[in-house]
């Protein structure tokens, strides 16, 4: 069987579609399934509307002689490869791993209301409203939806979608050797707090650092790592540096490797998002058997049990966070208990039961 993967990164791109792309084409071919990737990078350059009709040309150059297109987003590599697939005549396959309108609509016109709340607004700014409905076309006209979670199989119904179109498909981690932490961690002073991410209002990393100064108020001297970059970092570090002062590093994008050796090397990971589908990080941190503080949000409670494998609490609730990272600080009893826990639940991510499922799904397509 011949498998098309529209896929928007890969590595040495950073993001989930990178290491789910990867890791497909990998592992499929061991299960007498060919896959051929077309990866968006190779267009990105061209300006927007010739990016996507050139995209659109690579993936029906190989779809024509390939059985299945399986797109890995429902908008930049979604529609070009619906369209593509339809033209070859070609089943397709797109995962949705979270509701492009929202988060361009979060970034760069706006919006402030959360996905759950977003979902039931009607009057949203027009090209807010054009990204709902390409997202609802190309799973509408999608043989089969994929998602990571339960949570995201809620949010792609509400698009008018039929239950019975979607299958939740809980996303792999394929654990690597961590890498090294970087110099600037490592010298921080313990207790060390460290959260990662894209830089942007859901990831609630403003919430993180009030926490910390919170916990600093009560006499604790925790430090603070944040790992990752994106448009909110230069009002992050200001706010970091007039609330905390000192003992914190924001380290920028890190590699995938040196990113799971600083989410190891924490007395505690913190995930403050008011939205996640479901969190390769978060599901990384609970195999490395990292205490972990997380929101009660999205796909956080499919993977985190509360005082099971960490603690949740509410999202943009800064004193209960900082409760929670206190409460896991100083009870070691706790932070015992989360660790053997969690890597025994870590089992439910594994590889070969995400790759059974996604084989089954596409080969009954």
């Amino acid at each position: 069987m011949k498998l098309v993967i529209a896929t928007p990164l890969y590595p040495p791109e950073i993001g989930g579609p990178a290491t789910y792309s990867q890791l497909l084409s990998e592992e499929l071919p061991s299960r007498n399934i060919t896959v051929e990737l077309v990866k968006f990078g190779e267009v990105r350059q061209l300006p927007k509307v010739l990016r996507h009709l050139a995209y659109f040309w690579k993936v029906f150059k190989v779809a024509r002689r390939s059985d299945v297109v399986f797109a890995l987003d429902p908008v930049s590599t979604g529609l070009p490869a619906l369209l593509a697939a339809r033209c070859a005549r070609k089943p397709f396959i797109v995962k949705i791993v979270g509701d492009y309108a929202w988060e361009q609509g979060q970034q760069r016109f706006g919006i402030t209301k959360t996905l759950d709340d977003f979902i039931l607004t009607k009057q949203v700014p027009f090209i807010v409203h054009l990204l709902r409905k390409i997202q609802s076309f190309v799973a509408r006209n999608a043989a089969r939806i994929i998602v990571p979670s339960e949570y995201l199989k809620g949010i792609v119904s509400s698009w008018d979608m039929p239950h019975r179109d979607i299958d939740v498909i809980y996303n792999a981690v394929h654990y690597e050797n961590a890498g090294t932490v970087p110099k600037s961690v490592a010298r921080l002073p313990r207790p060390l707090v460290v959260s990662a991410g894209r830089l942007v209002p859901w990831k609630g990393m403003e919430g993180v650092i009030e926490a910390v100064a919170l916990l600093r108020e009560r006499g604790m001297e925790a430090s603070l790592a944040i790992v990752g970059d994106g448009p909110d970092r230069i009002a992050l570090v200001a706010r970091a540096e007039n609330k905390l002062g000192a003992d914190y590093v924001f380290t920028g994008e890190l590699s995938h490797a040196d990113t799971l050796a600083t989410v190891g090397s924490a007395d505690v990971f913190v995930l403050n998002s008011t939205y996640e589908g479901l969190s390769h990080l978060l599901i990384e941190a609970v195999m490395l058997g990292t205490p972990i503080v997380a929101t009660r949000v999205g796909g956080n409670p499919e993977v985190v049990t509360h005082k099971k494998q960490g603690l949740l609490v509410e999202s943009s609730n800064t004193p209960e966070l900082s409760e929670a990272l206190y409460h896991m600080l100083t009870d070691a009893k706790l932070r015992s208990h989360v660790n053997a826990r969690a890597r025994e639940s870590a089992k439910r991510f594994s590889v070969e039961t995400m790759l059974d499922a996604v084989v089954s799904v596409i080969r009954n397509v």
